[in-house]
């Protein structure tokens, strides 16, 4: 069965995100809680021990370059591949291709380190992606920073084209 990206938005309740583009609905946000004593340094409260959403892209959408403090593990569900970029914190970065197509190198699972630097489009052609992402300590949006076309530039010359292609 074909489905289209409306189908699914309307389906699982997706809503725009508010940061960083795409579709989204919160699944879980757990009820315990880590205080902020046994977190590291760069948490300034507590946070619950896990996050997950569902995730759309479109092709008149994408996930803006930004960057969390927590790891996130994102999973393939069903549609088109999807180009990532990371930018990692060493200046080094990298293109990856997630997608559900594995024989044809595409990943169904991507980790992206806390203080890297992503941002994530449909490739070409595509007419939908959707997609989970799970965040541990749990996602608050206190923990992360919208990037900059030009300060992202600057840092990660190489990457000057995917860079334009995933800010505003």
């Amino acid at each position: 069965m074909k489905y289209t990206a409306q189908q699914i938005i309307d389906a699982l309740g997706l809503q725009p995100h508010p940061e960083e583009g795409g579709y989204f609905a919160e699944t879980h946000r757990s009820l315990e809680m880590i205080p902020k004593g046994a977190l590291p340094d760069r948490y300034d409260g507590d946070r619950c021990y896990g996050t997950a959403i569902y995730y759309l892209l479109t092709p008149d959408t994408f996930s803006h370059m930004h960057i969390l403090k927590t790891d996130e593990i994102f999973h393939f569900y069903m549609g088109d591949p999807c180009e990532m970029v990371q930018l990692h914190p060493d200046g080094s970065g990298e293109i990856i291709t997630f997608g559900s197509d594995i024989l044809e190198g595409q990943k169904p699972q991507l980790l992206v380190p806390g203080g890297t630097w992503q941002g994530m489009r449909l490739k070409e052609g595509g007419e939908f992606a959707l997609m989970g992402c799970t965040v541990a300590p749990g996602f608050e949006y206190v923990d992360y920073s919208h990037g900059s076309r030009e300060e992202l530039t600057r840092k990660y010359p190489d990457y000057s084209e995917a860079i334009r292609r995933l800010t505003t």
